[in-house]
């Protein structure tokens, strides 16, 4: 939801399309995506990994067949999928830091 606050041409209608959005971009992400990284490898190579960026613009475009939620168009889906990868990325270090202190603590 946050990506479509910030991003104009990315809208969601409700927490629970988000959700539902959310839960397509993980499946989307582990069979279109896996199969266009593995098929574009080379020029993943090539570009010093910028491609997989407009892969991962791509899967986020693909979403957007749910209805609720709307991509106008590419650099919507580019910029939206780079939000959304930051902030995922964030939330992972997060958590990681938790569990270490957790784990610590028990120890």
């Amino acid at each position: 939801m946050l990506a479509a606050n910030v991003v104009p041409g990315l809208s969601v209608t409700g927490f629970w399309t988000a959700v539902l959005v959310a839960v397509i971009l993980g499946i989307l992400n582990a069979t279109l995506g896996l199969v266009l990284k593995v098929l574009t490898f080379p020029l993943s190579l090539v570009s010093f990994g910028f491609f997989l960026l407009v892969i991962n613009a791509l899967v986020f475009w693909a979403a957007s067949f749910i209805k609720g939620f709307n991509v106008e168009s590419f650099g919507a889906a580019f910029f939206g999928s780079l939000i959304v990868t930051v902030v995922s990325m964030i939330g992972k270090r997060f958590m990681e830091k938790r569990q270490e202190s957790q784990t610590t603590i028990y120890h």
